[in-house]
């Protein structure tokens, strides 16, 4: 289970980043005081356009990163005071994390799996079940460089998920994938829901988070600006699809922002 409340992070910003974002302003509130709920057997998905301040959200969930204010719970745990112990309950994958191309997806699971203290046994029963699963058996050896962005994306999956995690974040999971290798994704992340696990993804594809996500919160400019079930969002908003509904709260509130 995933509990954050009320977190906010400041960046500060260079001058170079300041005439980049052409702002007079030296800091970046990337996320503002958001709060949301991510429980047990259910996919939460976090929604925005680029920017919005989704990925810094995972990332102080994931504890690569410290709130400025506010605090998560990651099974009960701290992300901050008891940061070690939510990194042995979760797996975040991230499109900026590559795997080290000199290396076989092989190679690079049972290196990250004796990270985790998991024995010869144990690595070889998940290796097989995930491999086989997302197709990467017949390219085990090969170094990561050779093989497509697909098969790169899988591995990166499988590797992420050594472990049997109890929580599984991923940031944009199919972003530049193509339609197959998308849904062999989406249809995995299914399965850990039926498992029982708590699942946290950022997306901008709306129909990806129609037809996956059991809550949907919408992040625009660092605020949470609603969250609940799809057929929340909708009546809430008087939309019939969720994109729809998107564009009527990103007028609405950069109508307020201005």
């Amino acid at each position: 289970m995933i509990v954050v409340n009320n977190l906010t992070k400041v960046y500060k910003l260079s001058k170079k980043q300041m005439m980049e974002q052409r702002t007079k302003k030296n800091i970046k509130r990337a996320v503002n005081e958001l709060s949301l709920t991510a429980k047990p057997g259910e996919i939460y998905g976090l929604l925005g356009p680029n920017g919005a301040g989704k990925t810094t959200a995972l990332r102080c969930i994931a504890t690569l990163l410290k709130p400025t204010q506010g605090d998560i719970k990651v099974c009960e745990f701290d992300t901050v005071k008891d940061s070690e112990k939510v990194r042995k309950k979760i797996c975040f994958l991230t499109n900026e994390i590559k795997l080290d191309p000199q290396f076989s997806p092989k190679y690079m699971f049972n290196f990250f799996g004796k990270l985790h203290g998991q024995d010869d046994k144990t690595i070889q029963e998940r290796r097989e079940k995930l491999f086989n699963y997302f197709g990467i058996k017949e390219f085990e050896d090969k170094k990561i460089e050779e093989l497509s962005t697909g098969m790169k994306q899988k591995a990166s999956i499988a590797v992420s998920l050594v472990h049997d995690p109890d929580v599984v974040i991923f940031d944009e999971p199919t972003n530049g994938l193509d339609i197959v290798t998308a849904r062999n994704v989406t249809d995995y992340l299914k399965l850990l829901k039926k498992e029982g696990k708590t699942v946290i993804i950022s997306t901008h594809i709306m129909s990806e988070a129609e037809k996956l996500c059991d809550k949907i919160g919408i992040i625009i400019n660092g605020n949470k600006v609603i969250d609940g079930s799809l057929e929340d969002i909708l009546s809430s908003t008087h939309t019939e699809d969720l994109e729809d509904a998107f564009f009527e709260l990103y007028k609405l509130h950069n109508k307020e922002e201005a």
